[in-house]
């Protein structure tokens, strides 16, 4: 026999195992429509467990992890075609099918917009490419830019989520949790750190340098070659350059922009010492509203699963099996619980396209508590 007989015993197996893989599939609509009738759950964790050990033991020792890796996969494209939307699945649809129906066209112009920090944050920066003419409100911390939209003080609110070098930003995760908002944009900015002083101050009188915790990350290397330099964390790097232009000090540094060295009357000790020359963070844009703009081909949810063997499998399955691409997985604790958590997911699929639809089907299923977050577009 040569390459092209083998090729052709495959072929005519595939054959085979497509039409049989139909059957299976019909038989299990049909079980779907069995247990609906009967109020009985799409998922039987005990009946799969017991398939599952059947077809091992039919397999040759050498196949059986592949045999069991193949109908896990079965399982799951099988629960995906039983599953039905829930009541409040649909009434969520139909939510986001009117927030397409009737958010305007084209993303505002202008609008009052709230974000954490002083003059010359890269949160504002952030807003202006977000905003063509942003009224800015300034607040001292996350939690005030989540209460300003709670409350309706603003429309809209700026929030840095991850950087590509220091990881997310925890802080904005845990308050995720205890706010009501949609996130209606996204973006990143490329961030440069500027060693920022008073002016006439030389590197070697630099004994303590000041920036935010991630900025501080970002430019370690860096600031170990210094040597013994004290480091102060502080609520974000506009507000360490305008600190150390108050301080009037000279032997005081700041981790900041070249627009706050502008802004502060402060000189450019050494430009540019982060640790990675592609530095980049995202920021979103959350509303209290839901708002989907056209073109929306990002959505982002929070499950609280259970813990329990599996939990998360099961959700990573649900996405495997519509053929969605999962962008950002991020897990934090739940205060107060024993062992929970809640996972934050960043998708790939257009608010248009029919697994978008079917990716609600019966999601609630799996988790103890399910947020949609919101749909949209990220500005390049």
């Amino acid at each position: 026999m040569d390459l092209k007989d083998y090729r052709q015993q495959i072929d005519t197996i595939d054959q085979e195992l497509v039409r049989l893989f139909g059957q299976r599939m019909q038989v299990a609509s049909d079980i779907a429509a069995y247990k609906k009738q009967n109020g009985l759950p799409v998922y039987d964790p005990a009946r799969e467990r017991d398939k599952l050990q059947e077809v091992s033991q039919l397999a040759e020792p050498a196949m059986r992890g592949y045999t069991e890796r193949l109908y896990g996969m079965l399982f799951e494209l099988s629960r995906t075609a039983q599953r039905q939307q829930s009541p409040e699945d649909a009434a969520l649809l139909m939510k986001i099918q009117d927030a397409v129906k009737n958010t305007p066209p084209l993303f505002p112009q202008k609008a009052l917009v709230a974000y954490q920090g002083v003059e010359g944050a890269n949160s504002q920066s952030a807003a202006e490419k977000l905003f063509k003419t942003p009224n800015i409100m300034h607040f001292s911390s996350f939690d005030g830019v989540f209460s300003a939209i709670d409350q309706g003080l603003c429309q809209y609110g700026v929030l840095p989520l991850e950087n590509s070098t220091a990881g997310s930003v925890n802080r904005i995760y845990d308050l995720m949790m205890q706010h009501n908002f949609y996130v209606v944009r996204s973006t990143r900015l490329k961030i440069d750190h500027c060693l920022l002083a008073n002016r006439g101050v030389q590197l070697k009188d630099i004994k303590e340098i000041i920036s935010h915790e991630q900025a501080l990350t970002q430019c370690e290397g860096f600031i170990k070659s210094l040597g013994n330099v004290k480091v102060t964390a502080v609520e974000n790097t506009a507000l360490a350059a305008k600190a150390v232009f108050e301080s009037g000090r000279q032997d005081v540094a700041a981790l900041s922009s070249r627009q706050c060295a502008e802004l502060y009357d402060l000189d450019i000790i050494k430009a540019s010492v982060q640790d990675s020359g592609s530095n980049f963070t995202r920021f979103i844009c959350i509303s209290r509203k839901l708002e989907i703009y056209p073109g929306a081909d990002k959505t982002s949810m929070m499950m609280v699963l259970p813990h329990r063997p599996g939990s998360l499998y099961m959700a990573l399955g649900r996405f495997w099996a519509l053929g969605i691409n999962l962008n950002k997985l991020e897990s934090r604790p739940l205060a107060g619980s024993d062992f929970e958590f809640m996972f934050y997911f960043d998708l790939d699929t257009s608010v248009y396209g029919e697994e978008f639809t079917r990716l609600f089907a019966d999601i609630r299923s799996m988790c103890s508590e399910f947020r949609y977050l919101g749909s949209y577009t990220e500005v390049v």
